[in-house]
């Protein structure tokens, strides 16, 4: 599948690893991603040929005219680590395909083995029951048991059986069908919050994904963003606090005395 790949330059890369992101819950990986992206200064590699894996239900029209079918991207992007150690390639998706995630996923690790990635990496959200002002921590998981043995010194929970869906998850599946390391961090998201987007989880795995990829980044934006939606998050509680207990209670001045007394003849 590598022909649905068209590269727009051909960088000499040293031992990369690939960072891969779709939108998922909480949008945890995304928004990672993005941030990676945005300050680390990554330069396009190439797009694969979205046509392939997505089919349109729509169109746009602008001033009457019915405008071309629009794909989601998909595009590859890498950086040259200064240090002279191992480099990054970032893949960020718009969309998840409906019916040929497989498909998605296995043209990922052909690019992949064609750049000589040597480690997979992706993102996920892990819907436990902590609260929103608990800081959340990292789960890790990986494509063979060696790998898993060297998760240990990042400190990170394990939780043993578990599900990742949608290819944030299947990518990893693939990646072990075909002979290449994978790894998963998962950030702990609340359940009641699900349809949020989370940066607490997204800074909370970017901490470890960095140390793990030997790069430095300064937190600070995604840092005041997650200080941000924690406020946020607060407001809506109180909001829907206060729809509930308005909803099950009678104000006092809504109450009619005369009722009050004819329930007390009936009596």
């Amino acid at each position: 599948m590598s022909d649905l790949v068209k590269f727009s330059a051909h960088p000499k890369l040293n031992s990369p690893n690939l960072v891969a992101a779709w939108p998922g819950v909480g949008n945890v990986s995304m928004i990672l991603a993005g941030y990676l992206k945005n300050k680390l200064e990554f330069k396009e590699l190439g797009e694969i040929e979205a046509s392939h894996f997505f089919d349109p239900i729509g169109v746009v029209v602008k001033d009457n005219v019915v405008e071309s079918p629009q794909f989601p991207q998909s595009k590859f992007y890498y950086r040259k680590n200064k240090k002279g150690k191992d480099d990054t390639i970032l893949f960020i998706g718009d969309d998840q395909p409906a019916t040929k995630g497989y498909e998605l996923a296995n043209c990922i690790v052909d690019t992949a083995l064609s750049l000589q990635v040597k480690r997979i990496y992706t993102c996920a959200a892990a819907l436990t029951r902590i609260h929103h002002t608990e800081q959340p921590q990292v789960w890790g998981v990986a494509s063979n048991q060696r790998l898993t043995d060297e998760l240990r010194k990042y400190d990170l929970a394990r939780r043993g059986n578990l599900q990742i869906a949608g290819l944030n998850g299947l990518l990893l599946g693939v990646a072990k069908e075909r002979g290449v390391q994978g790894i998963c961090l998962l950030g702990e998201v609340p359940m009641y919050a699900t349809r949020i987007q989370n940066p607490m989880a997204a800074l909370a795995i970017l901490e470890v994904l960095t140390k793990m990829l030997d790069i430095e980044i300064d937190t600070l934006e995604l840092s005041q963003l997650a200080d941000e939606t924690k406020i946020r998050m607060k407001q809506l509680a109180a909001e829907a606090m206060g729809d509930y207990i308005d909803f099950f209670t009678e104000p006092i001045w809504e109450q009619n005395p005369e009722e009050d007394e004819e329930d007390e003849e009936e009596e």
